[in-house]
């Protein structure tokens, strides 16, 4: 039993893909088009940012557990 066809079965194609776009160009025209894509990039920017600013506080508690407070002021 071949998994690659399983794995892709779901998967759009280019023709879909294709038909998809267009069906979003009849729907929004292609005046309002930029402004949802910028409006999208900011928003994937600012969930970047949020979750960097997670994995910083993270990291900051996991150093100051691995460091006690005796052994930073030495």
């Amino acid at each position: 039993m071949s998994y690659t066809n399983i794995t892709y079965a779901g998967m759009p194609g280019g023709w879909e893909i294709a038909l998809i776009a267009l069906v979003i160009l009849l729907i929004f025209g292609a005046k309002r088009l930029p402004g949802l894509a910028r409006g999208l990039g900011q928003g994937i920017r600012e969930f970047k940012g949020a979750v960097d600013g997670v994995k910083d506080e993270l990291n900051d508690v996991q150093e100051s557990i691995e460091t006690p407070e005796e052994d930073k002021k030495s």
